[in-house]
């Protein structure tokens, strides 16, 4: 089996990132409304009252978005749902999804100016921890495809990788552009 399914991409906002996130609520909304994402977009849930938390999630079928702030850092999270595909295909949707979502936030009028993400840095991590532990065999045993995939983006040798986190957390690489 597959373990890099269920794909994960957080991209951090650039500091210093804004300390109230409530508007993205309506953004939100609007997403949903207007159908901007490819996946069905459900409901907005407000996460903003738990301490370096989710911030304000916005729930669909196919995946979710969240202007997240686990462990004191802002940041876009789409989270894949969806089992299925190849390993580079899961890794690029979701690295698409993310990157276009950062994008088109930094262009709403309620964070315009305000909110911008880093294009270069990022964190992907797997939402299975049975399929992908969050151990050194498991980082070896996957780095050939984040290496394949990373020097698609960014070029060969141009990125930097590591694996982040302790084994009860999901198993998770930060990646930045050099």
């Amino acid at each position: 089996m597959n373990p890099i399914q269920h794909v994960r991409v957080k991209i951090f906002a650039r500091e210093p990132a804004p300390a109230e996130i409530g508007d993205a609520i309506t953004v939100f909304h609007r997403w949903i409304q207007n159908r901007v994402c490819p996946e069905m977009l459900i409901d907005v849930a407000d996460y903003r009252h738990v301490p370096s938390g989710p911030g304000v999630f916005l729930m669909g079928h196919e995946a979710s978005y969240s202007l997240d702030n686990t462990k004191g850092r802002l940041g876009l999270l789409y989270t894949r749902r969806q089992a299925g595909g190849a390993a580079q295909e899961n890794l690029r949707q979701a690295f698409d999804a993310a990157s276009a979502a950062s994008k088109r936030f930094e262009e709403e009028p309620e964070f315009r100016g305000k909110l911008k993400f880093e294009t270069g840095a990022c964190e992907i991590s797997i939402n299975d921890r049975l399929s992908a532990p969050n151990t050194d065999a498991t980082y070896l045993a996957l780095k050939p495809e984040f290496d394949r995939f990373l020097s698609e983006i960014w070029g060969p040798g141009a990125y930097s990788i590591e694996r982040r986190g302790e084994p009860r957390e999901l198993f998770c690489v930060a990646v930045k552009a050099k």
